[in-house]
């Protein structure tokens, strides 16, 4: 089984609430891996946002990769979180799909449920989806995909450690199963002395692992 390892440098900056982001991505992994990824682009913008509200949660993302021709390629998740009840499960439902000039993506629908854990503070917290899987126009398009994401902040929420992890079923060229998982740790610069606290700015670093 090949694994894939890509450090990259982050910047995350805030807007407005903890909810939404933009973040900068530098990618070493062509540096790493230069005879695989040779024509991988270097920098990446991710437009993040989560939004709760009382029926749940609303999350999306959008990625987008630039070369020195201008935005290679997109790709973006849309994610809903519902429940009309108290309690740590929901029904999940998304969509993800994009545009590329390198790779191809199929629309993927995925349908399932969500279980949710916050510590009182919300300084710690952890989610567990199992989803049945769609995707259009695949030879086997029946699927099914186990996500997990995480965040914890520590050192009086001076740094935080977030991320996900995927495990589906998609034949293709890494096999029957795929793993992605992306970790990062973050340094929150607002959380230190003599710095506003409106200074909605963090640095860090993100690995990216897929099998």
């Amino acid at each position: 089984m090949k694994k894939i390892l890509l450090i990259v440098f982050v910047l995350l900056f805030s807007f407005g609430s903890k909810a939404q982001n933009v973040q900068l991505h530098y990618d070493f992994g062509r540096s790493i891996y230069d005879k695989e990824m040779a024509g991988r682009p270097l920098l990446t913008s991710t437009v993040e946002m989560f939004k709760p509200d009382k029926w749940g949660s609303t999350f999306f993302f959008i990625d987008l990769d630039y070369t020195s021709k201008g935005i290679a390629s997109g790709y973006g998740e849309i994610a809903r979180e519902l429940k009309f009840w108290k309690g740590p499960f929901s029904i999940h439902i998304e969509y993800n799909g994009g545009l590329s000039n390198r790779i191809s993506y199929n629309n993927m629908y995925l349908a399932g449920g969500t279980y949710t854990y916050d510590n009182k503070t919300f300084t710690r917290g952890i989610t567990f989806s199992a989803m049945y899987k769609y995707i259009q126009k695949h030879d086997s398009p029946n699927n099914f995909q186990l996500t997990t994401t995480w965040y914890t902040h520590f050192g009086q929420r001076r740094y935080t450690f977030s991320g996900f992890a995927d495990w589906w079923r998609e034949t293709g060229p890494y096999g029957d199963f795929i793993f992605l998982a992306e970790p990062q740790f973050w340094i929150n610069l607002n959380r230190f002395k003599h710095i506003d606290e409106k200074f909605n700015l963090s640095v860090g670093s993100e690995v990216e692992v897929k099998s």
